[in-house]
């Protein structure tokens, strides 16, 4: 947790200013897999938590007709597409298009309209179509979930800032191995990047 003088810091220095939540809304899920719903692969922490309350936001999503984004990590069979990302974690490239472990769990399965973003780096923009398929669809607004928080998510929503989105990052829809890396981001994201909050602030803020 940070304290309320490393707050200070930060607000003498004019970060953490409020985004404006503006419609067209869509919502991005970032690797909610198999692989990382299990924490004897790469899950473990409060993953298990943020799917399942990720279950409620992509039922909200989904009523509201907001366009809808998921991502996998996804690596070539003959790991012609090996990176300084599998380098760095080698057991990524155990996700192939048809292991068990690179599926979306079913909880989350992607419905017929929805993009499958297939990725071999952290961000879902990054060397994909996200970007332009966002765009396509007038989102100006991008709720995002899933996991870690401190990698994949992070990572996809310092470039839906770049790319001109307004990021929200809902906070109990989002899940890290471990709670100091995820506690951090949440911190570093709503200072930089992101607005954060519940899933229930989110709700009474689209109420408003």
């Amino acid at each position: 947790m940070h304290d309320a003088e490393d707050t200070a810091v930060y607000g003498r220095q004019g970060f953490g200013a409020a985004l404006s939540l503006r419609a067209p809304f869509g919502l991005l899920v970032v690797d909610f897999v198999e692989g990382f719903a299990d924490p004897a692969v790469f899950g473990g922490g409060n993953i298990p938590a943020a799917i399942e309350r990720t279950q409620q936001l992509l039922a909200l999503a989904r009523e509201q007709a907001w366009p809808v984004a998921h991502s996998r990590i996804v690596y070539a069979d003959d790991d012609s597409d090996a990176n300084t990302f599998c380098d760095k974690i080698p057991g990524m490239l155990t996700l192939k298009e048809h292991t068990p472990a690179s599926a979306i769990v079913p909880s989350l399965a992607p419905r017929a309209g929805e993009l499958v973003v297939r990725k071999n780096v952290p961000s879902a923009f990054f060397g994909t179509t996200l970007a332009p398929w966002l765009t396509h669809h007038g989102v100006r607004t991008l709720v995002v979930a899933g996991c870690v928080t401190s990698g994949c998510v992070r990572a996809s929503v310092v470039d839906a800032m770049c790319w001109g989105f307004a990021p929200v990052v809902v906070a109990d829809c989002v899940g890290d191995r471990a709670i100091g890396p995820h506690e951090a981001s949440l911190f570093d994201m709503q200072q930089k990047y992101a607005e954060v909050m519940t899933l229930d602030a989110l709700r009474a803020q689209l109420r408003r």
